[in-house]
């Protein structure tokens, strides 16, 4: 299928896709495997979600700080190895977590730093190379297929890890997937040695990219439309997993939760990548923006493992009729800025820079919420506030075409 749908793409373009998807996946597969139940391992130590809470506000807090500190290393230090390194201090996480066990709870910041540093540095360079690998007629099957490998990632790693947790007793289970997924990080690593490496010329200059943010109105909305999105995404990446276990009690749950998930979105996303087109991006952004937010409601009302996994499969529909057209619209504001080529590594990293941004708020406003109501109350009210993100960002996406038919 990848040869077939990419038959007037050169090879060497090719080889660099096919890497390039195959560290997505490896990095994928390690993530999903273990991330969701990191949060789980924590609050079985603590049962306190203000430290799960810190422990999260943590990562996006240093995501952020390593875009704004090193995005100007991107330029002078190949991206494969800033890829290499965000890879190694991932693997470096999970270690720390095998070596201290049950004592994990106990350094939680440090441990929200060390993985929040990888993240940042791996999605610092991967995102940039996602941008220099793809072109417009290319970009949307990338999207689209990463989303697909992504999914697959999530059909087999919660639930393969749910299974392995609920099997294995005390913390033998979690301490097995967090194994694995040290293996994946390190495969990931190898696989990045074959990818070709491309040299940046210029001087870093992030000033210029958000001075272009105040004269072009369509990177400037794409930027609130990211803050939006970022801004949801701080509080759902790491609280929903948890509710479904704290409504279910059970880790096997949340892996089949997530399998459901992952499934419907696999799908989808094989609908989404054959039929996203330029001028229908507007509508499909708009209308799973919409449905997610709704999707929210059910969310509230959820009690019964049945009624969890019918919001999994709502999220696996319209989550990827939502992030395949908005990413790819986001690449495109980007390339068609002012000295895009030159200045493309500062796009990016001003572009995640605002989304981790968004993700912060969200958590600082989110503890905050935690210190005068009670924990119960506020993770209601939360997914509420915050989950009308995307929806944000859908309605923002239409201004942006408005904006661009008009000049």
């Amino acid at each position: 299928m990848f040869s077939k749908r990419l038959s007037d793409v050169s090879d060497h373009e090719k080889k660099n896709l096919k890497l390039l998807l195959v560290i997505g996946l490896l990095y994928t597969l390690g993530i999903y495997l273990s991330n969701i139940f990191v949060n789980i391992f924590l609050w079985k130590q603590t049962e306190d979600l203000l430290i799960l809470a810190l422990y999260n506000l943590c990562i996006y807090v240093a995501q952020t700080l390593i875009f704004v500190l090193l995005g100007k290393w991107v330029k002078r230090i190949d991206r494969v190895i800033i890829l290499r390194t965000g890879i190694f201090v991932i693997s470096v996480f999970f270690i720390s977590v095998l070596l201290l066990s049950t004592k994990a709870s106990d350094l939680f910041y440090v441990l929200g730093i060390l993985i929040g540093t990888g993240y940042g540095l791996f999605w610092l360079a991967y995102n940039i190379l996602i941008f220099e690998v793809t072109e417009p007629y290319t970009r949307d099957f990338f999207n689209g297929m990463f989303g697909a490998l992504q999914s697959l990632s999530g059909i087999v790693g919660p639930v393969s890890a749910g299974w392995i947790i609920t099997a294995l007793t005390g913390y033998k289970g979690y301490l097995t997937i967090f194994f694995i997924s040290f293996v994946l990080f390190i495969m990931a690593i190898i696989f990045s040695i074959f990818l070709e490496r491309r040299k940046t010329d210029g001087e870093y200059n992030i000033r210029e990219v958000i001075k272009e943010s105040k004269e072009n109105r369509q990177w400037f909305w794409m930027l609130t439309a990211h803050l939006f999105q970022g801004m949801r995404e701080g509080i759902f990446l790491f609280l929903i997993g948890l509710w479904v276990y704290l409504g279910t009690q059970s880790e096997l749950i949340v892996g089949i939760y997530n399998m459901i998930y992952a499934i419907a979105s696999f799908v989808m996303y094989q609908i989404v990548a054959r039929i996203v087109k330029p001028d229908n991006r507007k509508i499909l952004i708009f209308i799973g923006s919409i449905f997610l937010f709704i999707s929210v409601f059910w969310l509230l009302i959820s009690d019964e493992p049945v009624d969890f996994y019918i919001y999994a499969g709502i999220l696996g529909v319209f989550l990827p009729l939502f992030f395949a057209p908005y990413t790819s619209v986001s690449y495109d504001i980007i390339g068609q800025a002012k000295n895009a080529k030159d200045n493309r590594v500062e796009y990016i990293i001003f572009r995640d820079i605002i989304l981790n941004s968004g993700r912060t708020i969200s958590l600082i406003l989110f503890v905050i919420g935690l210190l005068v109501i009670s924990a119960d109350v506020w993770m209601k009210y939360s997914v509420v506030i915050f989950g009308i993100g995307y929806f944000v960002s859908g309605i923002i996406v239409f201004r942006i075409h408005k904006l661009k038919h008009h000049t």
